[in-house]
């Protein structure tokens, strides 16, 4: 009993020494590191998709949007918009290839299809007032494909039926699984629960993202309290998916928390470009022509002036010998 005893105190002893050593040092989750992004798995365990079932998922899905969705098919608007997301897709976690393209619309959103095919809205592009912004937009939605949200959904739910998948379009958008209207689906309580998770994670990898593209991620939260202020004051302007999943204030504070904690100061950050205004000012035009031919009409022209050809008998006509002659000046009498 006597050496119970002894024992026992110095364990309690060489625990309480230690104790000190270790406070304070919590060890890092792998989705906490922005240093390891791009060799973290953040995809979860459970998912009956493989990655190549999902990208084929997308093409199809993806096949049915741009039937009925008018395409910006302008190819400077096309090109930067593709260069600026994949930019963000190479600083993030994702396996998978991706497309972005631009879509006509006036509502503020963007979104992702299983398997990387990303869709931007104009009304977006046009009312960021920086590309920072926009892209913040665009890292939520990387986020969400590289979490593999759409079959991990699928996969809790227990929907491996592919006659019922396509009724769930995966959006982000900010705004989680828009469904369709169309189809009258009424969603089970842990499903919206699920699609929340999604969207609170989709927002904390997508900052992250936006960080490591070198992007000012006070964007990021700029742009929740842009939309958090038109939810209430012009909600007409928000994608409906908005509605469901609304721009609150916890969502706004775990961001600005997760600036403070997990992403290291940096001695500067891109914020806009000059490319960003000119796209703006370019899909501006492309959706009212109206605007290009004014801009065209009142460019400043160069005026030519013409010469009057008048007959003076006292200039000598050239003639066939006057070719192999050297060129002489001629003043006007």
């Amino acid at each position: 009993m006597h050496w119970t005893r002894i024992l026992t105190a110095a364990v309690l002893a060489l625990s309480l020494t230690a104790a000190p050593a270790s406070a304070g040092k919590k060890k890092k989750k792998p989705k906490d590191d922005v240093t390891k992004i791009g060799e973290r798995d953040v995809d979860g365990k459970l998912n009956f998709y493989s990655i190549e079932k999902e990208i084929a998922m997308g093409k199809q899905f993806a096949d049915q949007i741009e039937r009925q969705a008018k395409i910006v098919d302008d190819p400077v608007i096309a090109e930067y918009i593709n260069r600026v997301g994949q930019n963000l897709a190479r600083h993030s976690d994702t396996r998978i290839p991706f497309q972005f393209k631009v879509i006509v619309s006036p509502e503020i959103n963007a979104f992702a299809l299983p398997g990387g095919f990303c869709y931007v809205h104009t009304g977006l592009i046009l009312k960021a007032e920086t590309e920072a912004e926009m892209a913040g937009v665009l890292a939520h939605e990387i986020a969400h494909v590289a979490a593999r949200h759409g079959t991990r959904q699928a996969t809790r739910g227990q929907i491996a039926n592919l006659a019922t998948i396509p009724l769930i379009i995966f959006t982000g958008g900010w705004g989680g699984y828009a469904i369709s209207q169309a189809a009258g689906v009424a969603l089970p309580v842990a499903f919206m629960q699920f699609s929340r998770a999604f969207e609170r994670e989709a927002d904390y990898l997508g900052l992250q993202y936006l960080y490591a593209a070198g992007y000012d991620p006070t964007a990021f939260v700029d742009f929740f309290e842009k939309l958090a202020s038109l939810q209430k004051t012009k909600p007409s302007a928000i994608a409906s998916v908005f509605r469901s999943h609304p721009m609150t204030d916890d969502r706004i504070q775990a961001a600005q928390k997760e600036m403070e904690t997990i992403l290291p100061a940096k001695p500067e950050y891109l914020v806009t470009t000059s490319e960003f205004v000119k796209v703006q000012k370019r899909l501006r035009e492309f959706l009212n022509p109206e605007l290009r031919k004014s801009r065209l009409a009142n460019r400043p022209k160069v005026r030519r002036r013409v010469g009057v050809i008048t007959r003076d008998e006292s200039v000598k006509k050239p003639t066939e010998e006057d070719d192999d002659k050297p060129p002489v000046l001629r003043r006007k009498p």
